[in-house]
């Protein structure tokens, strides 16, 4: 099956942890500089470009950029786009992955027009760096963001209505990606959404009406971005290139209840779902963010892997599988240590190690899938071949 473009580098990709987000206590995370990668960002992303992982996400501080309103310092970010021109990767930056600096009010009539000013000023900056296209995602999960905030899991933004700053967060995220598609015409912009699936716990018809109704609000995000529904925002297919899909061990369950366990008969093949989105939007799509934690993660690449394959022969144009994160992390809520992706954190040595399981995984994969990267002007082309 040949490739029918060269979005990405590499169809297999890498993801850091970005978030820097205020949790419900007030503290502020900050997982890029939790995880060492702000000060190991040259030696991880040539640790990645040597597993053959030349498309990665990586993301921006906004809230160590604009400290001060419309003053940016770029100190924070501009050693990754340095280490990215050195090696010659492709990075898919996140320009606002949950947080903001605490002198911007998310709830303000004017938050669009600030993360939009926020947004063309890092793309200039990106432009003078680098001068290729520019690949970004303007914010990270809208739909769990919105449903975050909503719940009490993270602090208070505006009313106290549901749904209302899904609202405020899409229409940001429209006015930012129509000024970025009218500087930069040939930018791409993908978005990275939860990919779920929820049952109802029981046949009652009240359980099954509740469900299904959750269950849509997985695809309202892109619906009101690409405009099929509340039209009112401005939305447009324009402003999605690729529908990015975070797709987790716990992103399926009961209404109300636990995760559905892989294997259950009420457990939605992956496959299934990749294909449903891609004929809803008319889009590429791609694995946006996947992982398991310890001695699962090459298990879950293994299905993931799998299902994707069953997708593209079913006509769903996939085009990459992101693991996210790449290496361990603390916990959000408690620092507790999560073993996930390919890297372990610094060690003593001031290196991170490899987890072989995965990557021996990973190259397996690699060879299943026939990737072959052949250069082609600044990216390189896949081809995945069956």
């Amino acid at each position: 099956m040949s490739d029918k473009g060269n979005i990405f580098a590499s169809f297999f990709q890498a993801g850091f942890e970005c978030s820097s987000h205020r949790r419900r206590d007030g503290v502020r995370l900050d997982l890029i500089r939790a995880t060492s990668h702000d000060r190991h960002v040259l030696s991880d992303y040539r640790q990645c470009a040597e597993l053959g992982l030349r498309t990665l996400r990586d993301g921006l501080r906004w809230h160590l950029i604009e400290k001060t309103p419309g003053n940016y310092d770029w100190s924070s970010w501009l050693p990754a786009l340095e280490a990215a021109e050195q090696l010659d990767l492709q990075i898919i930056w996140d320009l606002f992955h949950y947080g903001s600096p605490d002198c911007v009010d998310q709830a303000a009539p004017g938050f669009a027009q600030r993360f939009t000013d926020f947004a063309v000023a890092a793309l200039e900056l990106h432009q003078t760096v680098s001068g290729r296209t520019p690949v970004v995602c303007p914010l990270n999960e809208i739909n769990f963001l919105s449903w975050a905030v909503d719940d009490g899991y993270f602090p208070r933004v505006g009313p106290d209505e549901q749904g209302w700053f899904k609202y405020q967060l899409v229409g940001a995220g429209i006015m930012a990606s129509r000024e970025i598609k009218q500087r930069w015409p040939d930018a791409t912009i993908v978005w990275a959404e939860p990919l779920i699936h929820i049952a109802p716990h029981n046949q009652r018809r009240p359980t099954i009406r509740a469900a299904r109704r959750n269950l849509q609000g997985m695809y309202e995000a892109y619906d009101w971005i690409t405009g099929r529904a509340e039209p009112q925002l401005g939305g447009d297919p324009s402003l999605v290139d690729v529908v990015g899909l975070n797709f987790y061990p716990h992103n399926q369950w009961y209404f109300e209840g636990p995760t559905i366990p892989m294997g259950h008969h009420e457990y939605r093949p992956l496959s299934d779902m990749l294909v449903e989105v891609a004929e809803r939007y008319g889009k590429p799509v791609f694995i946006s963010e996947t992982g398991a934690e310890g001695s699962g993660r090459p298990a879950w690449l293994h299905y993931v892997c799998d299902e994707v394959r069953d997708a593209l022969t079913r006509g769903a144009d996939v085009k990459g599988i992101c693991i996210y994160p790449v290496t361990a992390y603390p916990g959000w809520d408690n620092s507790r240590h999560c073993e996930v992706g390919l890297f372990s954190p610094i060690g003593s040595d001031g290196k991170r190690h490899v987890y072989r399981p995965l990557a021996d995984e990973l190259e397996r994969q690699r060879t299943i899938f026939g990737v072959d990267e052949e250069s082609s002007g600044n990216f390189r082309r896949i081809r995945i071949a069956r």
